[in-house]
């Protein structure tokens, strides 16, 4: 070795190191093999995953895809150390989003960034990606690891994930069928999902409240890291055998903002409140942070994680379809004629 070998500075200097990275993707691949489908080509390491759409059987089909990450709820997760279900989360947010439109996810890729990987923690967070995958039944299809040294603080990461979904062009949802009259199903969710965590951790700071404190049979950090709920093989059961006009993900902006976004011009929705009793994790954040119940509406998914609308005549079976998927089902409200938007009658309590 020459003197200029023995002086240089190598990637592992600069903060980067290789050998943690392939002991990361050693670490994985056993739980994204478990995610396979019919449809996937290969496996990890290739410079892309191949997914053979024929495969699955699909005649005229429409791909559908969406992408989100889990937003400042990974910063509960890393200060409280709960990084197993994270994972799950950022695949709920990405296919909850693909089945609304009638489609069925079918892979999944996620990107992982890092100032300095800790093997064992993103191993944690990669395996609750792959439960996620299986629970919704698409393939884990391949992601990215980038080790950042200067991006990120220490222990710190970030999150995405990106899913691509397919269905049969006569059977996509696009909210064209939602008539007059239709009624409102509304699925609970598991807890606060993964929006509004910017609102929650500044209630936390306000009151001053830790993530051990005790919440119920459980510390605070715990309920509030709840994974989101998959809603995917239920609703895909639905779909097959029930009426349904229009499907709604409640994330961002609530039910106040998600409804509208599958009713068509001229159609408006009205919520009876009384219908929503508020599970005691959202009491706790309105009644810590003192916020307003319109604030609460078009922040938190208040025990609602996805709305179907369906006409009244089918309300019955797929009321019964989907609570014998597991899921609990409350009728919430109608579509009615004129006016935009959502409007509210009774109260959250």
């Amino acid at each position: 070795m020459s003197s200029e070998d023995s002086k240089g500075l190598s990637y592992r200097d600069a903060g980067v190191d290789i050998e943690a990275g392939e002991a990361l993707v050693k670490r994985i691949a056993p739980g994204a093999r478990a995610t396979h489908r019919s449809g996937v080509i290969g496996g990890l390491g290739g410079f892309g995953g191949l997914f053979d759409l024929r495969a699955t059987g699909y005649r005229d089909p429409i791909l559908v895809s969406g992408t989100d990450g889990v937003g400042t709820k990974l910063m509960l997760a890393i200060e409280t150390g709960l990084h197993d279900t994270i994972g799950i989360d950022l695949v709920a947010m990405c296919v909850n989003d693909v089945v609304v439109q009638g489609a069925e996810p079918l892979f999944f890729l996620d990107y992982f960034a890092t100032g300095a990987l800790a093997v064992d923690i993103a191993a944690r967070v990669v395996d609750g990606i792959a439960r996620g995958c299986r629970e919704a039944g698409c393939a884990l299809l391949g992601g990215e690891t980038a080790e950042m040294p200067g991006m990120y603080g220490a222990g710190h990461y970030d999150l995405a994930g990106f899913c691509v979904g397919a269905v049969e062009r006569e059977r996509l949802l696009d909210g064209s069928k939602v008539r007059d009259g239709d009624v409102l199903l509304a699925l609970a969710s598991s807890g606060v999902h993964s929006n509004g965590y910017s609102l929650v951790r500044a209630i936390l700071a306000r009151g001053g409240h830790r993530l051990d404190e005790p919440f119920g049979d459980r510390t605070l950090g715990a309920a509030l890291l709840e994974p989101t709920r998959l809603y995917v093989k239920p609703l895909l059961t639905a779909l097959a055998s029930c009426e349904i006009h229009a499907l709604a993900h409640i994330t961002g902006g609530g039910l106040t903002e998600n409804i509208p976004r599958v009713i068509p011009d001229g159609l408006a929705v009205s919520i009876d409140l009384s219908r929503m009793p508020l599970p005691p994790l959202f009491t706790w954040l309105r009644e810590a942070g003192g916020v307003a119940e319109s604030e609460m509406l078009k922040t938190f998914n208040c025990g609602v994680g996805m709305v179907v609308v369906t006409p009244p005549a089918a309300v019955a079976t797929v009321t019964r379809v989907l609570e014998e998927a597991g899921e609990s089902v409350r009728e919430i409200g109608r579509v009615i004629a004129g006016g935009t938007g959502v409007s509210y009658s009774g109260a959250l309590a």
